[in-house]
């Protein structure tokens, strides 16, 4: 009820500012003097370096209060170039205004909102599963590369022997893991959405649909064995079942924000915490019986 009562507000107010801008268009004078000019601008400026330090904090703990903050900084550059071209274009400052708007304010805050989609999301774009994915997973050596990382390819070789250097190798080519600053391998998440043995031909077809079932087999042994050990995990289990009426667009917008949610905790940080544990999650949606 709030809600909808909250999205009547915003459609009334924006129906009832169009005839105050033609108001304004009509009555407000092209010059005007005004006092505190100063204050004004130096405060507003004081505002964004706030904003600027508060969003640089929280996105670097990648907490989710950056996104508003980001998107609020974002509008603050888009006023700040807005009212630096319009107030100097009568000045010979209006050409410095112009390329500090162009070439400065407007792509940092476009950079801010593609910051904090990604803040929310991860950056973790689905995609289809591949036969080169299939490939991988079904591979137990690459696995055991997944479970070392982070590390470097000596320390893999160490480990787990030669053919540990050929398996990072076919993983990174396939977006599966990345070398970063300190020259260690770091494993990268994966967004990958279920293919359909329908859309293969032949041998793909049969080795897609094998991959499938013996997923699923995977899936139901792990959930029995949950189901068995279920006193044993104390806080470190939750499990939720919800039935509701939905239309296929509605699912379909259900599992973005479920993918963006995972995401974005699977990106929470680029090292485990010393508390941290590995946690399964799952989201299953399908039509009830009858």
């Amino acid at each position: 009820m709030i809600r909808r009562l909250l999205l009547v507000f915003l459609g009334a107010a924006a129906v009832c500012l169009v005839p105050w801008i033609v108001y304004l268009a009509h009555t407000l004078p092209d010059h005007f003097d005004t006092a505190q000019w100063r204050v004004a601008w130096v405060g507003f400026d004081v505002a964004l370096v706030c904003c600027f330090a508060a969003a640089a904090w929280l996105g670097l703990r990648r907490r989710r209060a950056a996104v508003p903050l980001l998107a609020a900084t974002a509008a603050l550059l888009v006023c700040d170039a807005w009212f630096d071209v319009v107030l100097d274009w009568a000045s010979p400052d209006r050409w410095v205004s112009l390329a500090l708007a162009v070439c400065a304010e407007l792509p940092i805050a476009a950079l801010l909102v593609v910051t904090a989609r990604k803040l929310l999301s991860g950056d973790m774009r689905p995609r289809a599963l591949t036969l080169t994915d299939i490939e991988i997973r079904s591979d137990p050596g690459h696995d055991e590369v997944l479970r070392e990382l982070p590390a470097t390819t000596d320390e893999l070789t160490r480990r787990l022997g030669a053919d540990a250097a050929g398996r990072v190798a076919v993983l990174a080519e396939a977006g599966y893991v990345r070398r970063r600053w300190d020259g260690r391998w770091h494993a990268l998440p994966q967004n990958t959405t279920e293919p359909k043995p329908a859309e293969f031909t032949g041998t793909h077809q049969r080795r897609v649909t094998e991959y499938l079932d013996r997923k699923y087999d995977r899936e139901l042994e792990l959930l029995a064995w949950a189901a068995r050990n279920r006193d044993e995990f104390g806080p470190w289990a939750t499990a939720y079942r919800g039935v509701a009426s939905l239309t296929e667009p509605e699912l379909r917008r259900l599992e973005a924000e479920y993918q963006d949610l995972v995401a974005r905790y699977c990106r929470l940080r680029h090292r485990p915490a010393p508390q941290a544990r590995e946690v399964t999650v799952r989201l299953y949606a399908f039509p009830l019986p009858g």
